[in-house]
C-alpha cells in the first residue's frame, strides 16, 4: 500500500498542502453555543466525560466577537506556524450547529469575512443537523451562497462537519449521557456526505463498559460510514466531570492502556480501518491542570506519532491489512 508522505497509513496530515499547495491553519473558535443535552432539550448535565475549557485555547472565549477570536488566533499560531497564510475557522466548542438557521448563517459568514479565512470546520452532534442546514452548507460550499468571494487559493469556501460519534454501542453512549443513538450518527454522516460535504468524526476510545474486542469490532461500523477523516481520542478523566467520580468509584469498568500498548492497539485499529480513510488524530492531549496525573507522561502528540511510525514498521503492516 502507499500512502502520503510514506506512511503505513492515511494521514490526514498534509490533507490540504496536497490539495492546495499550503498548509491551512484551523482557528478555534467559540461562539458561545450549548448542547442539547445541557439545556434539558433531551437531557441535562452533558455528557459525562465533557469539560470544554480543557479542549481549547485562551484566545477561544465566547465574550469576544468571532472576528476578534480570528485576529488573536492567527497571532496565537504565528509563533508555531509562521508560514502559514491561510486559515480554517473551527468552530469548536460545544454543539455548533445548535441554534436558529439565521443565527448560524451570521456567525458562519462572519467567520468567511476576515480576509485570511478560507473555510469553516464545523463540530456539532448527529442529532443538530437538519436537511435544511445541510443544504444551506452545501450551497456554501459551492459558492451559490456568497454574493462575492475573492480567495486565490479556493473559488469557493471550505467546508467541512465533524461529528462528536463517540461510540458505536448505544449502551454506552446511553450511560455517557449523549442523547442519541448510533443510528442517528450513521443518518447524520449519509446525508452530509451525500451533499459533497466533507464529512469527519470523533471517537473516543476507552469509554466505561468497552473492551479491547469491542473497539476493534467497532471498526467495521466505522468502514461502513461515508467518511473523510476520524478522530481517535484516549479517554482522559478531566478533574471535576462525572466520568472522573465513576472512574474513582470502579476503575474496573474502564480500558485503561499504558502508552506503548496503546500504540500497538492503534495499529490493531488501523489495520481494520479501510485505507481511503483519512486518519486525522489518533490520541488526545489535555492541559495537565485539568487532570489530576498525566499517566502517560508530558508526551506530545508529535512524539506519539513518531512512535506509532516505528511500531508500523517494527510490525510490518499497515492500514487496512486485515481487511
Amino acid at each position: 500500500m502507499e500512502f502520503p508522505e510514506g506512511k503505513r497509513y492515511n494521514s490526514f496530515t498534509g490533507y490540504y498542502r496536497r490539495l492546495y499547495g499550503e498548509r491551512l491553519q484551523k482557528l478555534v473558535i467559540d461562539a458561545g453555543f450549548t448542547c442539547p443535552n445541557r439545556d434539558g432539550t433531551v437531557g441535562t448535565g452533558g455528557c459525562t466525560y465533557c469539560n470544554n475549557d480543557a479542549f481549547h485555547p485562551g484566545y477561544s472565549v465566547p465574550d469576544k466577537s468571532i472576528f476578534t477570536q480570528i485576529e488573536e488566533g492567527i497571532c496565537f499560531h504565528k509563533v508555531r506556524y509562521g508560514r502559514a497564510k491561510h486559515y480554517l475557522a473551527y468552530f469548536q466548542a460545544y454543539t455548533n450547529t445548535y441554534a436558529p438557521m439565521e443565527k448560524l448563517k451570521g456567525l458562519y459568514m462572519e467567520a468567511l469575512e476576515h480576509p485570511d479565512v478560507v473555510g469553516l470546520v464545523i463540530g456539532t452532534r448527529p442529532d443538530c443537523v437538519d436537511g435544511q442546514l445541510l443544504d444551506w452548507l452545501a450551497d456554501l460550499k459551492e459558492g451559490r451562497a456568497l454574493t462575492q468571494w475573492s480567495r486565490e487559493l479556493c473559488p469557493h469556501p471550505l467546508v467541512t462537519l465533524e461529528y462528536g460519534i463517540e461510540s458505536c454501542n448505544d449502551l454506552t453512549l446511553k450511560h455517557i449521557n449523549r442523547g442519541h443513538d448510533f443510528a442517528c450518527a450513521q443518518e447524520a454522516v449519509r446525508m452530509t456526505a451525500e451533499r459533497g460535504i466533507d464529512t469527519g468524526a470523533h471517537f473516543i476510545l476507552g469509554l466505561p463498559g468497552e473492551t479491547r474486542q469491542m473497539l476493534l469490532d467497532q471498526c467495521a461500523r466505522i468502514n461502513e460510514l461515508p467518511l473523510l477523516s476520524v478522530k481517535f481520542h484516549q479517554l482522559q478523566f478531566v478533574k471535576g466531570t462525572r466520568m472522573e467520580a465513576e472512574h474513582d468509584a470502579h476503575p474496573e469498568r474502564f480500558l485503561e492502556l499504558a502508552l506503548p500498548e496503546y500504540i500497538d492497539f492503534i495499529i490493531d485499529m488501523l489495520e481494520r480501518l479501510r485505507p481511503d480513510l483519512y486518519i486525522e488524530r489518533i490520541a488526545g492531549e489535555v492541559p495537565p491542570r485539568f487532570v489530576r496525573e498525566t499517566k502517560w507522561g508530558l508526551v506530545r502528540n508529535f512524539q506519539i506519532l513518531q512512535m506509532l511510525d516505528r511500531r508500523l514498521e517494527e510490525r510490518d503492516t499497515y492500514q487496512g491489512a486485515a481487511l
